[in-house]
């Protein structure tokens, strides 16, 4: 995979490489080997309480190019800089690149600073399409370089940004891979080995039973470890909310579809809401502050204080951020019982002191109690399922297996049939054609035509058409369905 993968590298800007080494991926993503046991400066027995930030950067790839062309929205932004907010688009790019100097900045100020770094597939192909090697260079210093490895952790994600609720079941592993490919192309095999944490735009988490456990399987194939969560996603087994010490340590997420198969995953709670105040003026340092150590099957651990935020949306993360984010840094090296953490740094560190990931509390996906309290999960089938479902909402307007995320005043599904449908016929035009070739050839994956297809499928599945409103937005997703049908 090593030659393949990286003979492609960043210059492959018309196509990006987003399938075709699907066994040489599962290669380097499965193990159990720790990423930062042996990097760590942490001792967690001197930890009261942790903290954990992640910045999520995401622009959408459009069919709006001079001659209709796939390109960055970044680039239309500048492009296009009377527009709206367009005359921000170099304030976003500063914002993709800048960790590459903060973070090595802060080391050679003796700190030891940590963030947790999501990318979507869309915009680092946009960077690559754009020819930003200045911004793909600063992110290569601190992802490839040993001695900034301990402080960066990639998180993976989806590669178009899909919400993952109404994401076509077959389509959630191929966008996990595709990111996983593309990554690889660009920072190599090595750095994609140390990524075991997942990031679901808009921090979606599925609810109906077989799609989120369809969801588990594919990171869990994919080599994850961990999924980040937002804390309203979820319920006790016994369908009441999370208690508020349990947000703030690892929990385990069960999965039970509707033919009685069992999964689980270890999940870090996103506490709070989206406000990006809260990554960009550091609260979560301070809120940790205000926790102490917390006992786990006979173990007593640091509480964790975990957040995300986008990282370049808002004059809060574009102004305050960069002069926040070095504060708790500067505090912690002169002495401090808090520490910041990455999130697989701090997992690997509780299990090392002994504590089983069986014995995190348990939680399952909002809403599913109800389901369960009307279906023995023993006797559980697909039909009973889909009947309990439809009687429930049939007597709970609000009741729905829409899934929940970090903005759950929009919804992702009502009044946006006319992406829905083409998303859901494409994405069945596309496996209908291609299932069975790959089935009989695993090569078909590498070839151009299926690449250029699942690229189409894939796009068309971008949350940002489902998020502005009729209009423009859902007519690129519309001339995406287009151009996918007419390649299939």
């Amino acid at each position: 995979m090593t030659s393949t993968v990286l003979s492609l590298g960043t210059r492959q800007a018309n196509f990006p490489n987003i399938s075709g080494e699907e066994a040489a991926l599962t290669a380097v993503t499965n193990h159990s080997d720790p990423i930062f046991l042996a990097k760590t400066d942490l001792k967690l027995d001197q930890i009261t309480a942790g903290f954990a930030c992640a910045l999520h950067m995401h622009q959408p790839t459009i069919p709006a190019g001079s001659s209709g062309e796939l390109i960055c929205n970044l680039q239309h932004m500048f492009e296009h800089q009377g527009e709206g907010d367009n005359h921000n688009a170099s304030v976003f790019a500063w914002c993709y690149s800048r960790m590459g100097d903060f973070i090595p900045e802060l080391v050679a100020q003796g700190c030891s600073p940590r963030i947790m770094l999501d990318y979507s597939g869309n915009l680092l192909w946009g960077l690559v399409q754009m020819g930003r090697e200045d911004i793909l260079n600063n992110l290569k210093r601190i992802t490839c370089d040993p001695q900034y490895q301990p402080y960066v952790e990639w998180l993976g994600t989806m590669w178009s940004h899909a919400v993952v609720p109404s994401t076509p079941i077959p389509d959630i592993k191929l966008h996990i891979q595709a990111w996983q490919q593309y990554f690889a192309s660009i920072f190599g095999v090595e750095a994609l080995r140390r990524v075991k944490g997942f990031s679901p735009p808009e921090m979606h988490l599925p609810n109906h039973p077989d799609t989120l456990y369809e969801y588990l399987k594919a990171l869990k194939d994919c080599g994850y470890r961990w999924l980040m969560v937002q804390e309203h996603s979820l319920e006790n087994l016994d369908g009441s909310g999370l208690n508020q010490a349990q947000k703030y340590v690892p929990n385990r997420l069960v999965a039970r579809n509707s033919r009685g198969e069992v999964l689980s995953m270890t999940v870090l709670i996103k506490t709070q809401g989206s406000d990006t105040k809260l990554v960009a003026q550091m609260q979560p340092y301070h809120e940790a502050k205000g926790w102490g150590r917390q006992r786990i099957g006979g173990q007593e651990i640091p509480s964790l204080v975990t957040q995300i935020a986008d990282g370049e949306n808002g004059g809060v993360m574009m102004n305050e951020f960069p002069r926040d984010f070095p504060r708790p840094w500067h505090e912690i090296r002169n002495q401090s019982t808090v520490a910041g953490f990455n999130g697989t740094e701090y997992l690997e560190l509780v299990e090392a002191a002994g504590v089983n990931p069986e014995d995190y509390p348990i939680c399952q996906a909002v809403g599913q109690h109800r389901i369960w309290q009307r279906v023995n999960p023993d006797q559980a089938t697909p039909e009973a399922i889909e009947q309990a479902i439809a009687d429930l909402k049939a007597t709970d307007h609000q009741f729905h297996m829409d899934g929940a995320s970090w903005t759950n005043n929009l919804s992702w599904v009502q009044g946006y049939e006319n992406v829905l449908e083409p998303m859901n016929q494409l994405s069945a035009k596309f496996h209908e054609k291609y299932d069975s070739l790959v089935q009989q050839d695993p090569t078909v994956t590498g070839r151009q035509g299926y690449r250029e297809a699942l690229l189409y499928n894939l796009l068309v599945q971008t949350s940002c058409f489902r998020y502005w409103g009729q209009g423009g937005w859902t007519d690129y997703a519309q001339e995406l369905y287009r151009r996918g049908a007419a390649l299939l």
